[in-house]
């Protein structure tokens, strides 16, 4: 039967397109952070939609489990295939052409397989912005960013990637396409199957485009590093911010200090901003689309009054687009630094903006109350209440041995957030990372519904099986 399927998928892509040999394949088996690799009966790169829908309707006739794969960089192993060897890992690199931009209508058509940033640049070649931004634009895929309900830096201004789709085509687990490629802003005609299938991690069908929002270029966009005593003065300088900036403050991103100290410790060619350390510090982005002079008096008015009001204790304000560059490296870095200094306890949670600093407070206590010493590294995106709250092991303790805590770890962290009535998943996913966490902190109402929507429209249970549930 598996040589069968192979044949009829050759056929379909082309043998140059059906990759079986493991050395080749083993890229599309490895988790991205490299702590899980799976097995797979094949890897297909189909070149368009009619191709997908062939694959996957060729694997329903077959029962062969599919594993919907993009830009491989997930963090919760929601894009690689289990140990069984049965699945076909289904990439969609090759389904990358960006279909038409309506600049009217300030949308673009995109496959699934178009790279972020090129989506970015397509935009601003048509003299319009797609906002999405993260890490990982480089090489994540729009598939995978809509499959994951991606967040990112400008969440505050213009929502998660859920919040920039107006349309979707996708393959459903029968190998039939919905053509929802719509670009209404309005449109209440029944069941919005688009929300489905955005966030879903490939376990309901395959998207294979979407319909994308476009937004005027901003005229102008200005940082700031500020210097802050402690999360519950940040979170008062967001709302100062919000008030005076409105829909300007397009990013507002919370760094502790031993963020920057890590950072500064494994990438010593990176600024220093400020001479003397302070416990937390916000990166703020303001956009205008006015001019860079309105930019400028808006956000130094802004952090002046801030200042005054003792919301804030020293602030730098970039004066050249390489200065903001700089400030912004600091924020990226920060990851890198921890995959430098070692494997650490990774935590994507939120919660509402008001009750952050409460959790950082118990958090920081209940670990220290645990594991004497240990290291919260605590960033993220304040503004729409999205925090990476990873801990590292004590000074000197081995990062091997203290991930071994993890289980311990978790459950500290992902209580108290549940008892602040927050998520343990704010934009990375499920997979099958926190598949048994979900199991924990979903009420049995939702998961029912949950299992009831996939057993209606993967009665095979086919679709990227073993991830969310």
């Amino acid at each position: 039967m598996a040589e069968g399927l192979l044949a009829r998928c050759r056929t379909i892509v082309g043998d140059a397109h059906v990759i079986t040999d493991a050395a080749t394949m083993a890229p599309f088996m490895a988790d991205w952070r490299g702590r899980y690799s799976g097995r797979g009966l094949a890897v297909v790169l189909p070149l368009n939609t009619a191709q997908v829908a062939a694959i996957v309707a060729a694997c329903a006739a077959a029962h062969v489990p599919i594993v919907p794969q993009g830009g491989r960089t997930g963090l919760v192993m929601g894009s690689v295939p289990d140990t069984s060897g049965a699945a076909i890992v289904l990439s969609l690199r090759r389904v990358n052409r960006i279909r038409s931009i309506d600049s009217l209508n300030r949308t673009m058509t995109v496959e699934a397989g178009c790279i972020l940033a090129d989506v970015q640049a397509a935009a601003g070649e048509a003299g319009m912005l797609y906002p999405l931004s993260l890490a990982a634009e480089g090489s994540c895929t729009i598939g995978g960013n809509l499959s994951t309900n991606a967040g990112g830096t400008a969440v505050l201004r213009y929502g998660n990637t859920r919040e920039l789709c107006l349309g979707l085509e996708v393959v459903n687990a029968q190998g039939e396409v919905w053509d929802g490629l719509r670009g209404l802003r309005k449109d209440n005609t029944g069941y919005a199957l688009r929300e489905l299938f955005i966030g879903a991690e490939g376990t309901l069908g395959v998207i294979t485009a979407a319909v994308l929002k476009l937004y005027p270029a901003p005229r102008a966009a200005l940082t700031a590093l500020v210097a802050l005593d402690s999360p519950r003065q940040a979170v008062e300088l967001l709302g100062l911010l919000q008030a005076r900036c409105g829909a300007a403050l397009t990013g507002f991103e919370l760094m502790s200090a031993f963020c920057l100290e890590l950072v500064a410790a494994q990438f010593p060619d990176l600024p220093r901003p400020f001479e003397d350390c302070h416990p937390q510090y916000a990166l703020v982005e303001l956009s205008s689309n006015e001019s860079d002079a309105h930019a400028h008096g808006l956000l130094e008015s802004s952090i002046g009054e801030a200042l005054e009001a003792g919301v804030a204790l020293d602030a730098v304000v970039a004066t050249s687009n390489k200065q903001a560059l700089d400030l912004w490296r600091l924020r990226e870095h920060i990851p890198l630094a921890q995959a430098a200094a070692g494997k650490n306890i990774k935590h994507d949670i939120s919660l509402a903006v008001s009750r952050i600093p409460d959790f950082i407070a118990r958090a920081d206590a209940a670990l220290q109350q645990a594991f004497p010493g240990c290291q919260p590294v605590t960033f993220g995106h304040l503004g729409d209440g999205n925090l990476h709250y990873n801990v590292a092991p004590p000074a000197g303790e081995s990062h091997e041995a203290f991930l071994g805590h993890q289980a311990a770890v978790n459950r500290i962290v992902h209580d108290l957030v549940a008892d602040c009535g927050g998520s343990i998943s704010a934009e990375h996913g499920i997979g099958m990372l926190k598949r048994e966490e979900l199991a924990r902190y979903k009420s049995p109402v939702e998961l029912g519904m949950m299992r009831a929507i996939k057993a209606a429209l993967d009665p095979l249970g086919i679709m990227n099986p073993g991830k969310i549930l």
